[in-house]
């Protein structure tokens, strides 16, 4: 897929107010697009909120079972798995603004809903439009971030940037939970004030947000010296909005090796990650059956806090250490999960909560270290600059598909037997990017 991108001509460095006005460019397009998925976050995580409130709540239609909402989860994470292979090509081809803008309108319209009625058929077509609507955040903010900042420095920068869903899944649910039910008191209000806070955050996005370096008004000879590629490389391409037609770009995408493999490699990897944010509390109740719900629901934040850190040291790793190269970090973080996994059910027997607390960090110290990088920055890389918004959604679908395994299995199998597939699972992803070491992004001169 990297031999469709023309090469593009060497850029020579700017100083002066050019220069300061890029840079300032940069700096904001973080800042919106970091905010943006973060935003995401408080409308996603309204529903797991509002569970506890609609499980106790007498007035609700006796059909929203426990079973029923496990099912309506899964719903969810369908839909979201089938909008991540189609807005990343929809960003290629029209610009992450208008698809990013759609799905924030698609998420507060059906979180809005959900909190007005509590019938099981309304609750679950507003899910299915709350997954494709938060599918349309991801790839093309990868996109939007890939297109204003080089490879050379992507594993830093990315990297930082990738704690936005970390940080999201993080801070939404007490947030959520605390207007919920100490200010108001009602399920309802996880829904609404979730919808608020993304309504804040869409103003924003749309006020401060550009598609391109191109659209932001800076040409393309105005990039930073930062932002110019090292003699030997092509400087990165602006985004080619519609010039491709979405279907051919897809094709070529799907006959890309190594984006194939992230995607094998990210969906045996996802189902981890939310086993542990849709189950957390529960499978650290199994394990610690004398902890009282407020520190079964406290203790998996371990998990979330490392979560934040991840991103930043495997992106700073991989540029720094590995030149640019994005499958030795994984790999490595890969290696630490398999180890983590299989060692779970044998250390948490101890019944210690501090031995809890380490685990949890650890698995999510590795498990969002090989996410943030496998679904963003590679992602981003070998996609190039023209097909990035396709390949993240490539990636992002593979493991969107995982990720529904990772809510329905805790509730079907035993810790042991969940843990070793977990475990068996992340070896396998390991394997798949071992051949691919030495790899670089072609725009990168591999």
């Amino acid at each position: 897929m990297a031999d469709l991108a023309p090469p593009q001509p060497h850029r020579t460095p700017l100083t002066g107010p050019a220069e300061v006005v890029a840079v300032r460019w940069r700096r904001r397009i973080f800042a919106v697009t970091w905010l943006a998925y973060a935003g995401f976050y408080f409308v996603r995580q309204a529903f797991s909120v509002a569970k506890l409130g609609i499980l106790d709540d007498p007035s609700v239609n006796t059909a929203l079972t426990e079973h029923a909402l496990g099912v309506i989860d899964a719903v969810y994470l369908a839909a979201y798995a089938a909008g991540q292979f189609l807005w990343g090509m929809w960003a290629d081809r029209f610009g992450p603004r208008v698809v990013v803008i759609g799905g924030m309108i698609g998420a507060i319209a059906a979180a809005c809903v959900m909190g007005l009625s509590s019938a099981l058929l309304v609750f679950g077509g507003a899910m299915v439009v709350q997954g494709l609507a938060q599918s349309a955040g991801w790839a093309p903010l990868c996109k939007n971030m890939g297109s204003f900042f080089p490879v050379h420095r992507r594993g830093r920068i990315l990297g930082l940037w990738s704690t936005n869903y970390a940080f999201g899944g993080l801070a939404a649910p007490p947030f959520l939970g605390w207007i919920a039910y100490s200010l108001f008191g009602s399920w309802r209000a996880a829904f609404f004030s979730g919808a608020a806070t993304l309504g804040a955050v869409l103003l924003l996005f749309a006020a401060l947000q550009k598609n391109s370096p191109r659209d932001a008004g800076i040409a393309e000879d105005d990039a930073p010296a930062e932002e110019t590629a090292p003699v030997g490389r092509p400087a990165p391409a602006t985004p080619t909005g519609g010039t491709h037609h979405g279907i051919a770009l897809y094709r070529e995408t799907l006959r890309d090796r190594m984006v194939l493999t992230l995607g094998a490699a990210y969906f045996l990897l996802k189902p981890a990650r939310y086993a542990i944010l849709l189950w957390g509390p529960v499978l650290v109740s199994r394990r610690l059956p004398d902890l009282d719900k407020v520190g079964a629901v406290l203790v998996p934040i371990a998990f979330g806090a490392a979560g934040v850190l991840a991103p930043i040291a495997v992106g700073w790793v991989s540029d720094r250490l590995f030149a640019s190269r994005r499958v030795p970090p994984c790999v490595l973080a890969l290696a630490l999960l398999t180890a983590a996994m299989a060692l779970f059910m044998p250390l948490t027997a101890t019944g210690s909560v501090p031995v809890m607390i380490g685990v949890l960090a650890v698995i999510g110290l590795t498990v969002y270290a090989a996410d943030s990088m496998i679904s963003c920055v590679a992602a981003v890389d070998f996609g190039t600059d023209k097909g990035a918004g396709t390949a993240a959604g490539l990636v992002n679908g593979c493991g969107s598909v995982g990720a529904i395994l990772g809510g329905l299995l805790p509730g079907f199998l035993s810790g042991g037997v969940l843990f070793t597939g977990f475990a068996v699972a992340a070896l396998l992803a390991g394997l798949l990017m071992l051949p691919h070491w030495n790899r670089t992004p072609r725009a990168a001169g591999g």
